[in-house]
């Protein structure tokens, strides 16, 4: 593992509680305050399917960015995209899961959701590539 991988794959473990955090809160909104972390009261069905996909990605994306910092090591990529490349994988996991938090309250934030899939789409392809560049 290079150093710049262990770097990104130690920065990404150190955002881990907040997902567990936020599954704590949407086990508190499901169980109305009972178990979990308080949470915002009387969320509707949409807002609490929101809140649960907000929680599911966070997790897949934040292992699929662990991945892709590995696969970096090994990918053919242009120097110039390593980096954007690495802190595109994370991102991706923050804006597309605060996106879906975020649009549970404010229609308007549905711009993380989208900016944060579309880094997951270029993060993957941009990796994905450059994997099947390597002789």
């Amino acid at each position: 593992m290079s150093e710049d991988t262990r770097f990104m794959f130690g920065f990404t473990l150190i955002l881990v509680p907040t997902i567990v955090y936020g599954g704590l809160t949407v086990l508190g909104i499901l169980t109305n305050g009972v178990f979990g972390a308080p949470g915002p009261r009387n969320q509707s069905p949409p807002q609490i399917a929101l809140y649960r996909a907000g929680h599911a990605h966070a997790g897949v994306l934040a292992l699929l960015s662990l991945f892709l910092q590995l696969a970096v090591d090994y990918a053919v990529i242009p120097h110039s995209l390593v980096w954007p490349v690495r802190w595109g994988a994370v991102a991706a996991a923050l804006l597309v899961s605060g996106g879906f938090f975020g649009l549970a309250h404010f229609p308007a934030l549905r711009v993380l959701l989208y900016t944060g899939a579309s880094l997951v789409v270029a993060t993957t392809l941009t990796v994905g590539i450059g994997l099947l560049r390597v002789r």
